[in-house]
């Protein structure tokens, strides 16, 4: 029939729709016992089965490549590549991959890269782009402009159509851009967040970020010049876009403020301001101005940039979401991404692919030398700046995210996006293998020599890093350490480091408040761990320096915190809390697995003596310096023999030059013992022949007959017993 008001011609056309909707089935049971019926027909057997296949492939896959160094994203790939018309059998793909079962796989995916998105947002520290550092500032511009000015010349003089020259164009900034969101996952891979390597590479990519931030909305404007689309429809476009960012700038980000500073120090944040920053993230795109759909992924981006980063707001919606983001919907995201995929093989006989492969590879090489130059000039240890390099040169899941919406779109055609998912993959898959060959976080520790407490002279200041995790902690390591005699001939010099689990902020964060002020952000974390330290300080003034300090990172990363403290202030004894806590009855209270294992890679790493202190619920009552004359503290030393035990009993004789401590050491002797002499056992003698010169201390020596008792065990640990009267 003809349309009267624009002559254009329009066609009938014909869609079959079953009603109702083969939903939910009957259960895969009733197959066998009914010839008409068919599972597979039904909508949620589909779905259930594709996800199921997903997780079952991907999780098999990387059970394998992870031995290799491999990431789970590019299992996730290899799993969608599975499952794709260019692998699968026709009649299978007809089963598995209906249109409804396609158009809600891609709903859920998109969905989850969504969220992504804006808990990407929500966790980037936005003022790290102005406090970023010197390096990472002149790194992140040199990193960003050369290859992108190399970028442009070459699409330029290669491309010869204008379709040709937009298309690349559109996907041009994939080559240079340094995704912030790609960085930290990457470094969370590695397990390199909090290394002094990464935490450069963190600031870096969130001021390259914001840089191509820039560089998209350029190129968008430089695309609509190439395209003839006139300066009204343009400006209007980029005027969108900056009244956009500029309403978030000075109405939701001050509001949120707001919610934060109403908020009292350590509490939660309202339900109510969480769940309606919730619904404007829903249904923030369908209230965007229709000048800001190609760039519906920038605006969630901002959106999550609003959020105050950290506790109370922040982190709140980072614990409620991310889980379900990152466990579940972009697992799908990325295999839906690569089920794509029409054939394995690329098709270099297309010119556009010839031209994609060439710039895309001689601007990523350019961009690693952009990166490398600098901090080689820089005199940057050369394992570290090529890892570094490589680092911020990395693509993942930003580039294929994008590379899939205009593959979507079709602003590129299938064999560009293949080419784009291959550059993509080898990129995602070779960096964290390459890295982990190149750089070694412990290389910092060679050539230390290990310090022991027998190595301090007596009378020197004796270094302390002490790890508080839980308030009951406090006091536990108060008590501790009034023991240790602190005087102004025996001084003791305590760095108390406050280790609180990462939430609600990608890059962790290291506090020193003797340089921070209260009103700079993180000193609420450990007030009261400050305020009680500082009153120990008081009671012994002049004879224990206290130095605080606040550690905000992932659990498996704080043993590098706490190893790389003790490092730099020259500690000889690291004190951890024990896993364990018992209540004052001698009943089991809690046991944190999380914190044993810190302990253990900390004793595996420490570049000094580590003592756990194990509370059975008598030592939480504080012991205080002027207590009664009466009042004395026991302290029993088991010796068994051995380095470690040599290590506590030097820290016993400390305390036992206090008048109120009775120390009474326990000499373990094996009836097998024979009476040979080895270097050991001349060490263990002198050791416990300077002891018997202190009048205070009693030693007794106990020969254990029982045959269940293995003595070759019981010699690599150090015990010391502290119990209050």
């Amino acid at each position: 029939m003809n349309n009267s008001a624009g002559g254009h011609q329009r066609y009938p056309t014909e869609s079959c729709i079953l009603l109702p909707p083969k939903i939910n089935s009957d259960g895969l049971l009733r197959e066998f016992g009914d010839k008409d019926y068919k599972w597979l027909d039904y909508a949620s057997p589909r779905l259930q089965l594709i996800i199921v296949l997903i997780f079952v492939l991907t999780q098999g896959f990387h059970y394998v490549l992870k031995h290799l160094g491999l990431p789970i994203m590019t299992s996730q790939i290899i799993a969608g590549v599975l499952l794709s018309e260019a692998v699968l059998p026709k009649q299978w793909l007809g089963i598995f991959m209906s249109e409804d079962t396609v158009q809600l796989l891609g709903t859920l995916g998109e969905f989850g890269y969504t969220v992504f998105v804006f808990l990407s947002g929500v966790k980037m520290d936005i003022s790290m782009v102005i406090r970023g550092g010197a390096k990472a500032c002149y790194l992140a511009v040199i990193s960003t402009l050369a290859p992108m000015i190399y970028a442009m010349s070459s699409i330029v003089m290669f491309s010869h159509h204008q379709k040709e020259l937009t298309s690349i164009f559109y996907i041009s900034p994939l080559f240079y851009m340094t995704s912030f969101p790609v960085i930290h996952c990457l470094l969370i891979e590695l397990k390199i967040l909090n290394s002094e390597l990464g935490r450069l590479a963190h600031s870096t990519a969130i001021i390259a970020d914001f840089l191509a931030f820039i560089c998209i909305i350029g190129v968008s404007v430089v695309l609509g010049t190439i395209q003839g689309i006139p300066r009204y429809v343009v400006i209007p476009e980029l005027g969108t876009i900056l009244c956009f960012i500029f309403t978030v700038a000075i109405v939701l980000r001050p509001a949120m403020l707001l919610i934060v500073k109403l908020t009292p120090d350590g509490r939660q944040a309202n339900q109510t301001c969480i769940y309606a920053i919730v619904v404007v993230f829903l249904i923030s795109l369908r209230l965007i101005p229709e000048g800001l759909n190609k760039f519906s992924l920038m605006v969630i981006y901002v959106l999550g940039l609003a959020v105050p980063h950290g506790p109370p707001l922040g982190s709140a919606l980072v614990e409620k979401f991310e889980c379900m983001a990152t466990g579940l919907f972009v697992p799908i995201f990325v295999t839906t991404c690569s089920m794509r995929l029409q054939r394995l093989t690329l098709d270099f006989r297309n010119e556009m692919v010839k031209e994609y492969a060439v710039i895309a590879s001689m601007t990523l090489l350019v961009k690693f030398l952009s990166c490398l130059g600098p901090l080689l000039y820089k005199k940057m240890h050369k394992p570290d700046a090529f890892s570094l390099a490589l680092i911020l040169s990395a693509k993942g899941i930003i580039e294929l995210a994008v590379y899939t919406f205009m593959s979507d779109g079709k602003v590129v055609s299938p064999e560009v996006y293949h080419a784009g998912l291959v550059f993509v993959t080898f990129s995602a898959s070779i960096v964290p293998v390459l890295v982990r060959k190149l750089y070694d976080p412990p290389r910092k520790y060679a050539g230390y020599q290990i310090r022991k407490i027998m190595d301090a002279k007596i009378d020197a200041e004796l270094q302390i890093v002490t790890c508080i995790h839980i308030p009951n902690n406090v006091t536990s390591v108060i008590n501790m350490l009034n023991i240790s005699y602190p005087t102004t001939e025996t001084p003791l010099a305590v760095n108390v480091l406050h280790l609180v689990k990462l939430s609600g902020v990608a890059a962790p964060v290291s506090l020193s408040h003797q340089k921070r002020s209260k009103s700079q952000s993180g000193y609420w974390y450990s007030e009261n761990v400050i305020l009680s330290f500082k009153k120990f300080e008081g009671n012994h003034w002049g004879a224990v320096t206290l130095n605080a300090f606040t550690a905000i990172c992932p659990p498996e990363l704080m043993h590098d915190d706490i190893c790389t403290l003790a490092l730099d202030k020259l500690a000889s004894l690291i004190v951890l809390p024990f896993h364990r806590t018992w209540y004052i009855d001698g009943t089991l209270e809690s046991e944190d697995h999380t914190i044993r294992n810190l302990n253990l890679r900390v004793l595996e790493k420490a570049p000094c003596s580590v003592g756990i202190l194990i509370d059975h619920g008598n030592i939480r009552r504080p012991i205080h310096s002027d207590a009664p004359a009466e009042s004395y503290s026991n302290v029993a030393m088991l010796f068994f023999g051995g380095n470690d035990d040599r290590e506590a009993l030097t820290l016993a004789k400390r305390m036992a030059r206090n008048k109120k401590v009775r120390l009474t050491v326990e000499q373990f002797i094996a009836k097998s013992d024979k009476g040979e002499v080895d270097w050991e056992k001349i060490l263990d003698s002198e050791v416990l022949r300077d002891a018997k010169s202190n009048t205070t201390l009693k030693i007794h020596r106990l020969q254990d007959s029982k045959n269940g008792v293995n003595f070759q065990r019981l010699e690599s640990w150090g015990i010391c017993l502290l119990q209050k009267i």
